[in-house]
Protein backbone atom coordinates (compact mmCIF):
# COMPACT_ATOMS: atom_id res chain seq x y z
CA UNK A 1 0.00 0.00 0.00
CA UNK A 2 1.16 3.19 -0.81
CA UNK A 3 2.66 5.75 1.96
CA UNK A 4 0.19 7.70 4.06
CA UNK A 5 0.05 11.42 3.87
CA UNK A 6 1.91 12.90 7.06
CA UNK A 7 -0.43 16.34 7.01
CA UNK A 8 -3.49 14.12 5.91
CA UNK A 9 -3.24 11.98 8.61
CA UNK A 10 -2.42 15.15 10.67
CA UNK A 11 -5.89 16.78 9.53
CA UNK A 12 -7.60 13.33 9.86
CA UNK A 13 -6.81 12.90 13.99
CA UNK A 14 -8.32 16.60 14.26
CA UNK A 15 -11.40 15.74 12.60
CA UNK A 16 -11.73 12.33 14.34
CA UNK A 17 -11.24 14.06 17.63
CA UNK A 18 -13.56 16.50 16.70
CA UNK A 19 -16.37 13.71 15.61
CA UNK A 20 -16.36 12.77 19.24
CA UNK A 21 -18.18 15.65 20.86
CA UNK A 22 -21.53 15.97 21.93
CA UNK A 23 -24.65 17.02 19.11
CA UNK A 24 -27.96 16.42 19.97
CA UNK A 25 -28.61 12.64 19.93
CA UNK A 26 -26.65 9.97 21.81
CA UNK A 27 -24.41 8.01 19.96
CA UNK A 28 -23.68 3.78 20.14
CA UNK A 29 -19.68 2.83 19.90
CA UNK A 30 -20.74 1.56 16.75
CA UNK A 31 -22.25 4.27 14.98
CA UNK A 32 -19.79 6.94 16.66
CA UNK A 33 -17.16 4.85 15.58
CA UNK A 34 -18.41 4.44 12.01
CA UNK A 35 -19.02 8.56 12.33
CA UNK A 36 -15.22 9.24 13.64
CA UNK A 37 -13.75 6.84 10.49
CA UNK A 38 -15.66 9.33 8.24
CA UNK A 39 -14.53 12.07 9.53
CA UNK A 40 -11.03 11.30 9.25
CA UNK A 41 -11.28 10.20 6.07
CA UNK A 42 -12.81 13.64 5.15
CA UNK A 43 -9.13 15.43 7.38
CA UNK A 44 -7.42 13.13 5.53
CA UNK A 45 -8.28 13.85 1.88
CA UNK A 46 -8.03 17.88 2.83
CA UNK A 47 -4.68 17.02 4.04
CA UNK A 48 -3.57 15.69 0.92
CA UNK A 49 -5.65 18.07 -1.31
CA UNK A 50 -3.83 20.62 0.63
CA UNK A 51 0.00 19.00 -0.61
CA UNK A 52 -1.50 18.57 -4.02
CA UNK A 53 -2.02 22.21 -4.29
CA UNK A 54 1.16 23.39 -2.59
CA UNK A 55 3.04 21.41 -5.20
CA UNK A 56 1.11 22.65 -7.79
CA UNK A 57 1.09 25.88 -6.92
CA UNK A 58 5.19 25.33 -6.78
CA UNK A 59 5.46 26.87 -3.49
CA UNK A 60 8.53 27.00 -1.40
CA UNK A 61 9.24 23.08 0.14
CA UNK A 62 10.64 23.26 3.66
CA UNK A 63 14.14 21.03 4.02
CA UNK A 64 13.48 17.47 4.94
CA UNK A 65 14.69 18.25 8.56
CA UNK A 66 12.39 21.33 9.25
CA UNK A 67 9.89 18.95 7.56
CA UNK A 68 10.59 15.43 9.78
CA UNK A 69 10.49 17.84 12.95
CA UNK A 70 7.42 19.74 12.23
CA UNK A 71 5.29 16.33 11.44
CA UNK A 72 7.10 14.63 14.57
CA UNK A 73 5.82 17.29 16.84
CA UNK A 74 2.37 17.89 15.17
CA UNK A 75 1.97 13.68 15.23
CA UNK A 76 2.56 14.11 19.38
CA UNK A 77 0.41 16.51 19.72
CA UNK A 78 -2.36 15.28 17.63
CA UNK A 79 -2.41 12.16 19.45
CA UNK A 80 -2.73 13.95 22.60
CA UNK A 81 -5.55 15.37 21.69
CA UNK A 82 -7.32 12.03 19.85
CA UNK A 83 -5.99 10.85 23.60
CA UNK A 84 -7.74 13.50 25.39
CA UNK A 85 -11.18 13.30 23.41
CA UNK A 86 -11.32 9.41 24.04
CA UNK A 87 -10.82 9.76 27.13
CA UNK A 88 -13.84 12.82 27.90
CA UNK A 89 -16.21 10.63 25.16
CA UNK A 90 -18.07 9.13 27.78
CA UNK A 91 -18.29 12.38 29.90
CA UNK A 92 -19.81 13.98 26.47
CA UNK A 93 -22.76 11.25 25.67
CA UNK A 94 -23.76 11.38 29.35
CA UNK A 95 -23.91 15.20 29.31
CA UNK A 96 -26.78 14.26 26.66
CA UNK A 97 -28.20 11.57 28.39
CA UNK A 98 -28.31 13.82 31.51
CA UNK A 99 -30.68 16.49 29.59
CA UNK A 100 -32.84 13.66 28.40
CA UNK A 101 -33.09 12.00 31.72
CA UNK A 102 -31.41 8.67 30.39
CA UNK A 103 -29.19 6.27 31.99
CA UNK A 104 -25.33 7.15 32.03
CA UNK A 105 -22.57 5.00 30.46
CA UNK A 106 -19.45 3.70 32.21
CA UNK A 107 -17.34 4.07 29.09
CA UNK A 108 -17.85 5.41 25.36
CA UNK A 109 -15.70 1.59 24.20
CA UNK A 110 -12.82 3.15 22.83
CA UNK A 111 -10.88 0.59 21.93
CA UNK A 112 -14.07 -0.65 19.70
CA UNK A 113 -14.76 2.69 18.54
CA UNK A 114 -11.25 2.86 17.12
CA UNK A 115 -11.44 -0.51 15.33
CA UNK A 116 -14.65 0.99 13.47
CA UNK A 117 -13.30 3.87 12.47
CA UNK A 118 -10.03 2.60 11.38
CA UNK A 119 -11.96 -0.08 9.29
CA UNK A 120 -14.10 2.97 8.05
CA UNK A 121 -11.36 5.27 7.20
CA UNK A 122 -9.73 2.11 5.13
CA UNK A 123 -12.75 1.34 3.08
CA UNK A 124 -13.13 4.75 2.26
CA UNK A 125 -9.38 5.03 1.28
CA UNK A 126 -9.13 2.08 -0.76
CA UNK A 127 -12.54 3.53 -2.58
CA UNK A 128 -10.28 6.67 -3.29
CA UNK A 129 -7.50 5.35 -4.57
CA UNK A 130 -9.45 3.04 -6.77
CA UNK A 131 -10.91 6.64 -8.23
CA UNK A 132 -7.66 7.83 -8.45
CA UNK A 133 -6.48 4.88 -10.82
CA UNK A 134 -9.49 5.08 -12.87
CA UNK A 135 -8.73 8.85 -13.05
CA UNK A 136 -4.89 7.76 -14.29
CA UNK A 137 -6.27 5.72 -16.99
CA UNK A 138 -8.76 7.45 -18.61
CA UNK A 139 -6.45 10.40 -18.34
CA UNK A 140 -3.46 8.12 -20.04
CA UNK A 141 -5.91 6.87 -22.86
CA UNK A 142 -7.70 10.54 -23.55
CA UNK A 143 -3.86 12.43 -23.12
CA UNK A 144 -2.65 10.78 -26.95
CA UNK A 145 -5.05 13.10 -28.38
CA UNK A 146 -5.76 16.04 -26.44
CA UNK A 147 -2.80 18.44 -24.33
CA UNK A 148 -1.56 16.71 -20.86
CA UNK A 149 -3.51 19.54 -18.86
CA UNK A 150 -6.84 19.25 -20.47
CA UNK A 151 -6.65 15.64 -20.66
CA UNK A 152 -6.51 15.11 -17.01
CA UNK A 153 -9.35 17.21 -15.98
CA UNK A 154 -11.28 15.32 -18.84
CA UNK A 155 -10.56 12.11 -17.64
CA UNK A 156 -11.60 13.24 -13.47
CA UNK A 157 -15.12 14.46 -14.99
CA UNK A 158 -15.67 10.82 -16.65
CA UNK A 159 -14.29 9.02 -13.67
CA UNK A 160 -16.45 10.96 -11.57
CA UNK A 161 -19.42 10.69 -13.63
CA UNK A 162 -18.69 7.10 -13.78
CA UNK A 163 -18.41 6.64 -10.02
CA UNK A 164 -21.84 8.36 -9.58
CA UNK A 165 -23.28 6.46 -12.38
CA UNK A 166 -22.49 3.43 -10.61
CA UNK A 167 -23.06 4.37 -7.26
CA UNK A 168 -26.37 6.03 -8.73
CA UNK A 169 -28.19 3.66 -11.00
CA UNK A 170 -26.64 0.84 -9.87
CA UNK A 171 -26.42 0.49 -6.25
CA UNK A 172 -28.67 3.07 -4.73
CA UNK A 173 -31.42 1.91 -7.35
CA UNK A 174 -31.00 -1.47 -6.58
CA UNK A 175 -30.56 -1.16 -2.54
CA UNK A 176 -33.91 1.66 -3.07
CA UNK A 177 -35.91 -1.85 -5.05
CA UNK A 178 -35.07 -4.12 -2.63
CA UNK A 179 -36.04 -1.77 0.17
CA UNK A 180 -38.80 -0.71 -1.46
CA UNK A 181 -40.19 -4.77 -1.66
CA UNK A 182 -39.07 -5.49 1.66
CA UNK A 183 -41.03 -2.83 2.88
CA UNK A 184 -44.27 -3.53 0.89
CA UNK A 185 -44.46 -7.52 2.05
CA UNK A 186 -43.68 -6.25 5.33
CA UNK A 187 -46.66 -3.29 4.94
CA UNK A 188 -48.75 -5.95 3.17
CA UNK A 189 -48.58 -8.90 6.48
CA UNK A 190 -51.67 -9.54 8.48
CA UNK A 191 -51.17 -9.20 12.27
CA UNK A 192 -53.40 -12.22 14.07
CA UNK A 193 -53.27 -10.47 17.17
CA UNK A 194 -55.31 -7.61 15.46
CA UNK A 195 -58.77 -8.60 14.20
CA UNK A 196 -60.91 -7.31 11.55
CA UNK A 197 -63.00 -4.62 13.35
CA UNK A 198 -66.68 -5.98 13.90
CA UNK A 199 -68.25 -2.45 14.04
CA UNK A 200 -69.96 -1.16 10.73
CA UNK A 201 -69.05 2.09 11.24
CA UNK A 202 -65.08 1.41 11.59
CA UNK A 203 -62.67 1.50 8.41
CA UNK A 204 -61.78 -2.28 7.06
CA UNK A 205 -65.27 -3.61 8.49
CA UNK A 206 -67.86 -5.75 6.18
CA UNK A 207 -69.78 -2.25 5.72
CA UNK A 208 -66.72 -0.67 4.82
CA UNK A 209 -65.57 0.72 1.60
CA UNK A 210 -62.27 -0.01 1.99
CA UNK A 211 -61.22 -3.85 2.14
CA UNK A 212 -59.29 -4.70 5.76
CA UNK A 213 -56.51 -6.58 3.97
CA UNK A 214 -55.92 -3.27 1.57
CA UNK A 215 -55.58 -1.13 4.83
CA UNK A 216 -51.54 -1.86 5.14
CA UNK A 217 -50.04 -2.54 8.21
CA UNK A 218 -50.17 1.16 9.65
CA UNK A 219 -53.80 1.36 8.64
CA UNK A 220 -54.88 -1.44 10.34
CA UNK A 221 -52.78 -0.16 13.38
CA UNK A 222 -54.12 3.24 13.45
CA UNK A 223 -57.62 2.07 12.70
CA UNK A 224 -58.02 -0.52 15.16
CA UNK A 225 -56.16 1.72 18.03
CA UNK A 226 -57.06 4.75 19.36
CA UNK A 227 -59.29 5.26 22.38
CA UNK A 228 -63.06 4.07 22.54
CA UNK A 229 -65.87 6.06 23.86
CA UNK A 230 -66.55 4.13 26.72
CA UNK A 231 -62.94 4.94 27.54
CA UNK A 232 -63.29 8.29 26.94
CA UNK A 233 -65.97 8.64 29.12
CA UNK A 234 -64.79 6.85 32.22
CA UNK A 235 -61.75 8.99 32.32
CA UNK A 236 -63.39 12.02 32.00
CA UNK A 237 -66.84 11.40 33.85
CA UNK A 238 -68.97 13.56 30.45
CA UNK A 239 -71.06 11.53 27.59
CA UNK A 240 -68.25 10.90 24.81
CA UNK A 241 -68.80 10.14 20.86
CA UNK A 242 -66.75 6.67 19.23
CA UNK A 243 -63.88 8.69 17.11
CA UNK A 244 -64.25 8.29 13.38
CA UNK A 245 -60.64 7.10 11.94
CA UNK A 246 -60.84 6.94 8.16
CA UNK A 247 -57.69 5.56 6.33
CA UNK A 248 -56.72 4.16 3.27
CA UNK A 249 -53.68 2.61 2.28
CA UNK A 250 -51.82 2.46 -0.99
CA UNK A 251 -53.47 -0.77 -2.56
CA UNK A 252 -57.05 0.98 -1.77
CA UNK A 253 -56.97 2.35 -5.33
CA UNK A 254 -54.15 2.66 -8.33
CA UNK A 255 -53.95 6.84 -8.03
CA UNK A 256 -53.70 9.44 -5.24
CA UNK A 257 -56.58 11.18 -6.43
CA UNK A 258 -58.41 7.83 -6.19
CA UNK A 259 -57.71 6.89 -2.91
CA UNK A 260 -58.75 10.35 -1.87
CA UNK A 261 -62.08 10.15 -3.39
CA UNK A 262 -62.24 6.91 -1.74
CA UNK A 263 -61.08 8.25 1.91
CA UNK A 264 -63.94 11.35 1.34
CA UNK A 265 -66.93 8.50 0.22
CA UNK A 266 -65.71 6.26 3.08
CA UNK A 267 -65.63 9.45 5.74
CA UNK A 268 -68.61 10.89 4.38
CA UNK A 269 -70.49 7.09 4.78
CA UNK A 270 -69.01 7.41 9.08
CA UNK A 271 -70.56 10.30 9.19
CA UNK A 272 -67.46 12.27 9.77
CA UNK A 273 -68.98 15.75 8.64
CA UNK A 274 -71.28 15.37 11.11
CA UNK A 275 -68.72 15.79 13.72
CA UNK A 276 -67.74 19.30 15.70
CA UNK A 277 -63.86 18.55 14.58
CA UNK A 278 -62.09 17.25 11.40
CA UNK A 279 -58.62 16.52 11.26
CA UNK A 280 -57.22 15.63 7.60
CA UNK A 281 -53.99 13.85 8.34
CA UNK A 282 -50.66 13.26 6.61
CA UNK A 283 -48.43 10.06 7.60
CA UNK A 284 -45.26 9.59 7.82
CA UNK A 285 -43.03 7.49 4.96
CA UNK A 286 -44.54 4.08 5.99
CA UNK A 287 -48.18 5.39 6.41
CA UNK A 288 -47.54 5.38 10.25
CA UNK A 289 -49.80 8.36 12.60
CA UNK A 290 -48.42 9.04 15.89
CA UNK A 291 -50.92 8.16 18.49
CA UNK A 292 -49.80 10.27 20.78
CA UNK A 293 -51.17 12.88 18.66
CA UNK A 294 -54.87 11.43 17.84
CA UNK A 295 -55.37 9.66 20.80
CA UNK A 296 -54.41 13.25 22.44
CA UNK A 297 -57.28 15.51 20.64
CA UNK A 298 -59.94 12.64 20.57
CA UNK A 299 -59.32 12.67 24.85
CA UNK A 300 -59.61 16.50 24.51
CA UNK A 301 -62.60 17.27 21.97
CA UNK A 302 -64.86 13.88 24.23
CA UNK A 303 -64.58 11.83 21.23
CA UNK A 304 -66.31 14.50 19.40
CA UNK A 305 -63.73 14.45 16.18
CA UNK A 306 -62.81 12.70 13.11
CA UNK A 307 -59.76 12.05 10.78
CA UNK A 308 -58.95 11.29 7.83
CA UNK A 309 -55.26 10.26 6.23
CA UNK A 310 -54.16 8.32 3.04
CA UNK A 311 -50.74 6.62 2.67
CA UNK A 312 -48.33 7.25 0.12
CA UNK A 313 -45.32 4.90 0.47
CA UNK A 314 -44.12 2.14 1.57
CA UNK A 315 -40.50 3.30 2.98
CA UNK A 316 -39.67 5.32 6.00
CA UNK A 317 -39.36 8.97 6.25
CA UNK A 318 -35.78 9.84 5.13
CA UNK A 319 -35.98 7.13 2.35
CA UNK A 320 -39.06 8.71 1.10
CA UNK A 321 -38.04 11.80 1.43
CA UNK A 322 -35.05 11.32 -0.68
CA UNK A 323 -36.62 8.59 -3.44
CA UNK A 324 -40.41 9.69 -3.43
CA UNK A 325 -40.82 13.39 -2.74
CA UNK A 326 -43.15 14.33 -4.66
CA UNK A 327 -45.44 11.55 -3.73
CA UNK A 328 -46.44 12.37 -0.55
CA UNK A 329 -46.88 16.22 -1.70
CA UNK A 330 -49.16 14.50 -4.66
CA UNK A 331 -51.30 12.69 -2.01
CA UNK A 332 -51.63 15.10 0.65
CA UNK A 333 -52.53 17.65 -2.19
CA UNK A 334 -55.11 15.37 -3.42
CA UNK A 335 -56.80 14.11 0.13
CA UNK A 336 -57.10 18.20 1.00
CA UNK A 337 -58.90 19.26 -2.56
CA UNK A 338 -61.51 16.53 -2.08
CA UNK A 339 -62.17 16.85 1.68
CA UNK A 340 -61.77 20.25 1.44
CA UNK A 341 -64.20 20.58 -1.68
CA UNK A 342 -67.17 18.69 0.23
CA UNK A 343 -66.35 20.79 3.22
CA UNK A 344 -67.20 24.05 1.40
CA UNK A 345 -70.40 22.82 -0.16
CA UNK A 346 -71.36 22.44 3.46
CA UNK A 347 -73.72 24.68 5.48
CA UNK A 348 -70.54 27.35 7.57
CA UNK A 349 -72.81 27.07 10.34
CA UNK A 350 -73.43 22.77 10.96
CA UNK A 351 -70.18 21.97 9.31
CA UNK A 352 -67.20 20.80 10.90
CA UNK A 353 -64.05 22.63 12.01
CA UNK A 354 -60.95 21.69 9.61
CA UNK A 355 -57.45 21.22 10.59
CA UNK A 356 -54.45 19.52 9.34
CA UNK A 357 -52.06 17.44 10.76
CA UNK A 358 -48.52 15.49 10.12
CA UNK A 359 -45.54 14.63 11.87
CA UNK A 360 -42.60 14.34 10.72
CA UNK A 361 -42.51 13.83 6.59
CA UNK A 362 -46.05 14.09 7.23
CA UNK A 363 -45.43 17.71 8.31
CA UNK A 364 -43.53 18.83 5.09
CA UNK A 365 -46.75 17.04 2.63
CA UNK A 366 -48.80 19.01 4.88
CA UNK A 367 -47.33 22.04 4.45
CA UNK A 368 -47.72 21.58 0.80
CA UNK A 369 -51.64 20.61 0.83
CA UNK A 370 -53.10 23.35 0.92
CA UNK A 371 -52.00 26.87 -1.10
CA UNK A 372 -53.23 30.30 1.14
CA UNK A 373 -54.41 31.56 -1.86
CA UNK A 374 -57.02 28.67 -2.53
CA UNK A 375 -58.11 28.99 1.15
CA UNK A 376 -58.15 32.64 2.02
CA UNK A 377 -62.13 33.40 0.71
CA UNK A 378 -63.07 30.21 3.08
CA UNK A 379 -60.04 29.69 5.30
CA UNK A 380 -59.69 26.10 7.43
CA UNK A 381 -59.59 26.33 11.10
CA UNK A 382 -55.39 25.64 11.50
CA UNK A 383 -53.42 23.22 11.81
CA UNK A 384 -50.62 21.62 13.84
CA UNK A 385 -47.51 20.39 12.77
CA UNK A 386 -44.45 18.17 14.68
CA UNK A 387 -41.25 18.01 14.02
CA UNK A 388 -41.46 19.69 10.73
CA UNK A 389 -38.36 18.39 8.78
CA UNK A 390 -35.54 21.08 8.11
CA UNK A 391 -36.87 21.08 4.07
CA UNK A 392 -40.03 22.37 5.25
CA UNK A 393 -41.08 25.47 3.04
CA UNK A 394 -43.37 27.41 5.24
CA UNK A 395 -41.53 26.31 8.41
CA UNK A 396 -38.13 27.77 7.17
CA UNK A 397 -39.34 30.84 5.61
CA UNK A 398 -41.57 31.31 9.37
CA UNK A 399 -38.27 30.52 11.44
CA UNK A 400 -35.88 32.60 9.05
CA UNK A 401 -38.16 35.65 9.77
CA UNK A 402 -38.82 35.36 13.08
CA UNK A 403 -39.07 38.22 15.72
CA UNK A 404 -35.57 39.25 16.51
CA UNK A 405 -34.08 38.11 19.78
CA UNK A 406 -36.44 34.64 19.55
CA UNK A 407 -34.50 31.64 19.64
CA UNK A 408 -34.10 29.57 16.72
CA UNK A 409 -35.34 26.37 17.85
CA UNK A 410 -38.42 28.32 19.65
CA UNK A 411 -38.83 31.18 17.70
CA UNK A 412 -41.64 33.79 17.99
CA UNK A 413 -43.18 35.05 14.56
CA UNK A 414 -44.82 38.83 14.88
CA UNK A 415 -47.39 39.31 17.51
CA UNK A 416 -48.07 35.27 17.52
CA UNK A 417 -51.70 35.47 15.96
CA UNK A 418 -51.57 33.02 13.38
CA UNK A 419 -48.61 31.09 13.75
CA UNK A 420 -47.04 29.47 17.44
CA UNK A 421 -44.14 27.28 18.10
CA UNK A 422 -44.23 24.90 21.41
CA UNK A 423 -41.44 22.17 23.04
CA UNK A 424 -41.56 20.53 26.28
CA UNK A 425 -42.45 23.70 28.49
CA UNK A 426 -45.04 25.52 26.17
CA UNK A 427 -45.52 27.74 23.55
CA UNK A 428 -42.94 30.93 22.69
CA UNK A 429 -45.77 33.48 23.65
CA UNK A 430 -47.72 33.27 26.51
CA UNK A 431 -51.05 31.22 26.16
CA UNK A 432 -53.01 33.77 26.74
CA UNK A 433 -52.41 35.85 24.10
CA UNK A 434 -55.19 36.61 21.30
CA UNK A 435 -55.48 34.46 17.99
CA UNK A 436 -56.37 35.16 14.93
CA UNK A 437 -59.17 33.84 12.55
CA UNK A 438 -56.60 30.78 11.83
CA UNK A 439 -54.35 28.35 14.62
CA UNK A 440 -51.31 27.15 13.55
CA UNK A 441 -48.93 25.71 15.77
CA UNK A 442 -45.45 23.77 15.58
CA UNK A 443 -44.47 21.30 18.24
CA UNK A 444 -40.68 20.84 17.85
CA UNK A 445 -37.89 19.92 20.08
CA UNK A 446 -34.69 22.15 21.06
CA UNK A 447 -32.93 18.13 20.47
CA UNK A 448 -34.65 17.16 17.25
CA UNK A 449 -32.09 17.27 15.01
CA UNK A 450 -34.55 16.62 11.59
CA UNK A 451 -36.11 19.94 12.67
CA UNK A 452 -32.32 21.26 13.23
CA UNK A 453 -30.38 20.38 10.65
CA UNK A 454 -29.34 22.42 7.71
CA UNK A 455 -26.53 21.52 5.11
CA UNK A 456 -24.58 25.13 5.49
CA UNK A 457 -23.93 23.69 9.37
CA UNK A 458 -20.89 21.91 7.26
CA UNK A 459 -19.67 25.76 6.81
CA UNK A 460 -21.10 28.28 9.44
CA UNK A 461 -22.38 27.86 12.94
CA UNK A 462 -25.60 27.01 13.05
CA UNK A 463 -27.89 30.03 14.95
CA UNK A 464 -30.19 27.52 17.05
CA UNK A 465 -26.12 27.03 19.34
CA UNK A 466 -26.49 30.70 20.39
CA UNK A 467 -27.41 31.50 24.16
CA UNK A 468 -30.18 30.72 25.33
CA UNK A 469 -30.48 26.81 24.27
CA UNK A 470 -32.72 24.81 24.58
CA UNK A 471 -33.09 23.09 27.72
CA UNK A 472 -32.39 19.30 25.93
CA UNK A 473 -29.57 20.36 24.62
CA UNK A 474 -25.58 19.32 25.67
CA UNK A 475 -23.80 22.29 27.16
CA UNK A 476 -21.05 20.60 25.93
CA UNK A 477 -21.84 20.91 22.36
CA UNK A 478 -19.42 22.70 20.28
CA UNK A 479 -19.35 23.83 16.49
CA UNK A 480 -16.73 22.68 14.12
CA UNK A 481 -17.00 22.78 10.21
CA UNK A 482 -17.67 20.00 7.99
CA UNK A 483 -17.94 17.48 11.10
CA UNK A 484 -21.12 19.02 13.13
CA UNK A 485 -22.91 18.55 10.13
CA UNK A 486 -22.21 15.35 9.59
CA UNK A 487 -23.10 14.62 13.18
CA UNK A 488 -26.18 16.01 12.65
CA UNK A 489 -26.95 14.12 9.84
CA UNK A 490 -26.08 10.89 11.57
CA UNK A 491 -28.60 12.22 14.62
CA UNK A 492 -31.46 12.14 12.15
CA UNK A 493 -31.22 8.79 11.32
CA UNK A 494 -31.15 7.73 14.85
CA UNK A 495 -33.35 10.31 16.32
CA UNK A 496 -36.15 8.40 17.03
CA UNK A 497 -34.09 5.99 19.50
CA UNK A 498 -34.48 8.96 21.97
CA UNK A 499 -36.89 8.79 25.18
CA UNK A 500 -40.31 9.91 24.10
CA UNK A 501 -40.32 13.79 24.51
CA UNK A 502 -36.68 14.17 23.03
CA UNK A 503 -35.11 14.25 20.09
CA UNK A 504 -38.31 12.89 17.04
CA UNK A 505 -40.56 11.13 19.28
CA UNK A 506 -43.38 13.65 20.85
CA UNK A 507 -44.81 13.31 24.22
CA UNK A 508 -48.21 13.07 24.45
CA UNK A 509 -48.61 15.62 27.36
CA UNK A 510 -46.69 18.31 25.06
CA UNK A 511 -49.79 17.43 22.39
CA UNK A 512 -52.30 18.13 25.08
CA UNK A 513 -50.83 21.56 25.31
CA UNK A 514 -50.48 21.84 21.21
CA UNK A 515 -54.15 20.69 20.46
CA UNK A 516 -55.82 22.62 23.19
CA UNK A 517 -53.88 25.51 21.84
CA UNK A 518 -54.86 25.10 17.85
CA UNK A 519 -58.42 23.68 19.11
CA UNK A 520 -59.68 26.34 21.41
CA UNK A 521 -60.21 23.79 23.99
CA UNK A 522 -61.99 25.81 27.19
CA UNK A 523 -63.68 22.88 29.54
CA UNK A 524 -61.04 21.21 30.40
CA UNK A 525 -59.37 22.71 34.25
CA UNK A 526 -55.82 22.88 34.47
CA UNK A 527 -56.09 20.09 36.88
CA UNK A 528 -58.00 17.70 34.61
CA UNK A 529 -55.32 18.76 31.87
CA UNK A 530 -52.76 17.90 34.26
CA UNK A 531 -54.54 14.20 35.09
CA UNK A 532 -54.81 13.75 31.37
CA UNK A 533 -51.43 14.21 30.68
CA UNK A 534 -50.03 11.49 33.51
CA UNK A 535 -52.61 9.29 32.05
CA UNK A 536 -51.96 9.63 28.34
CA UNK A 537 -47.95 9.82 28.74
CA UNK A 538 -47.86 6.62 31.11
CA UNK A 539 -49.92 4.52 29.04
CA UNK A 540 -47.71 5.64 26.19
CA UNK A 541 -44.24 5.16 28.14
CA UNK A 542 -45.53 1.14 28.85
CA UNK A 543 -46.19 1.02 25.40
CA UNK A 544 -42.99 1.95 24.05
CA UNK A 545 -41.40 -0.45 26.41
CA UNK A 546 -43.45 -3.21 25.69
CA UNK A 547 -41.54 -2.93 22.62
CA UNK A 548 -42.97 -6.61 21.80
CA UNK A 549 -46.26 -7.21 19.90
CA UNK A 550 -47.05 -6.20 16.65
CA UNK A 551 -50.37 -4.76 18.64
CA UNK A 552 -48.08 -2.29 19.75
CA UNK A 553 -49.55 1.53 17.78
CA UNK A 554 -45.72 2.52 19.15
CA UNK A 555 -44.01 -0.21 16.98
CA UNK A 556 -43.41 1.72 13.82
CA UNK A 557 -42.49 4.97 14.99
CA UNK A 558 -38.92 5.86 12.95
CA UNK A 559 -41.78 5.81 10.24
Amino acid sequence: MQSLSGVGLVLGALFFAAALTPTLVPRSYLTQGMLAGTCFAIGYAAGVLWRWLWHYLELPEPSSRMRSITNALLAVACLLVVVMFLWRAAEWQNSIRTVMKMEPVETARPLKTCAIALITFFALLALARLFKLVTRFLSASIRRFIPRKIANAVGLLVAALLFWSIANNLLIRTAFRALDSSFREFDALIEPERPRPSAAGKTGSTASLVRWDELGRAGREYVASGPAAAQISAFTGRPAREPVRVYVGLRGADTPRERAKLALEELKRQGGFDRSTLIVITPTGTGWIDPAAMGTVEYLLDGDVASVAVQYSYLNSPLSLLFQPEYGAAASRALFAEIYGYWTSLPRDSRPRLYLHGLSLGAMNSEKSAELFETIGDPIAGALWSGPPFESRIWRSITENRNEGSPAWLPEFRDGRFVRFMNQSGPSVPADAPWGPMRVVYLQYASDPIVLFDYRDAYRRPPWMSAPRGPDVSPDLRWYPVVTMLQLALDMAVATGTPMGYGHVYAPEHYVDAWVAVTDVHHWSPDALAKLKDHLGRAARTAVDADGGNDNPYGDRGG
